[in-house]
């Protein structure tokens, strides 16, 4: 792409020439500054594998990073004086776009999903709605539950908040209500959280009826009586 330079007074915009030349020094990368770009007076070099080499001047450091065929990267500008490692700067850079990349991937996106009824939804729409519900928080979503009254429903919403109670009661498995219901002009509304899978293992457990404990044979009572009356002889 070309580019329009006016120029005065002899230099490209009025500026000497050294004055660009620092204006236009490349930046590799915001987050360190690397081999000619540090200029401070002295810096603490660390090697390529960690070992500390000391206190010497950039140019210095610079120097020993060209003799290892290395970068000179600062990795603690705050500290004095700052940190500067030897390392191959373009396979670090490449391993921790690697490496975000990789928890990008693994990362989940927490959705809000919306489940809707009306103060009077039979049995089997609530049971459907429910399952979805269950299912979404499962997956590690929050579920926004929300009951809407139309025309007269307005005068008993209390069907609506004892609705959406009983709803979160039977999520209570998997997942926590983060509010009471809350009324929001024709709409009621509440949220549910899932729980954490150890939450909801013990929860299910603990509603897992225990089986009784059985009872001992009556032929080993038995032998345990007959034994101690033979020891007491």
């Amino acid at each position: 792409m070309a580019r329009l330079v006016l120029c005065v007074g002899g230099y490209p915009c009025g500026y000497p020439p050294s004055f660009l030349l620092w204006r236009c020094f490349p930046i590799s990368n915001p987050a360190h500054q690397i081999n000619e770009e540090i200029r401070d007076k002295e810096v603490r070099l660390v090697g390529e594998t960690g070992e500390q080499l000391g206190i010497m001047s950039a140019a210095e450091a610079l120097q020993k990073a060209e003799e290892a065929e290395l970068d000179l990267v600062k990795i603690s500008p705050s500290a004095t004086p700052p940190v500067c490692k030897l390392m191959d700067y373009g396979k670090f850079r490449f391993e921790q776009a690697k490496r975000d990349k990789e928890a990008r991937k693994n990362q989940h996106v927490v959705e809000i999903k919306e489940v809707r009824m009306s103060p009077g939804i039979d049995v089997a729409d609530f049971n459907v709605k429910l399952r979805n519900a269950q299912k979404f928080l499962s997956e590690g979503n929050r579920v926004k539950v929300t009951v809407r009254f139309r025309g007269r429903e307005m005068a008993h919403t209390e069907i609506g908040r004892d609705l959406l109670i009983k709803f979160s009661e039977q999520c209570g498995e998997v997942a926590n209500r983060e509010k009471d219901p809350k009324l929001d002009g024709r709409h009621m509304s509440i949220f549910l959280a899932p729980k954490a899978k150890e939450d909801a293992k013990k929860a299910k457990a603990k509603a897992k009826p225990q089986p009784a404990p059985e009872a001992a044979p009556a032929e080993a009572e038995e032998e345990s009586t007959s034994k101690g009356e033979t020891e007491n002889a």
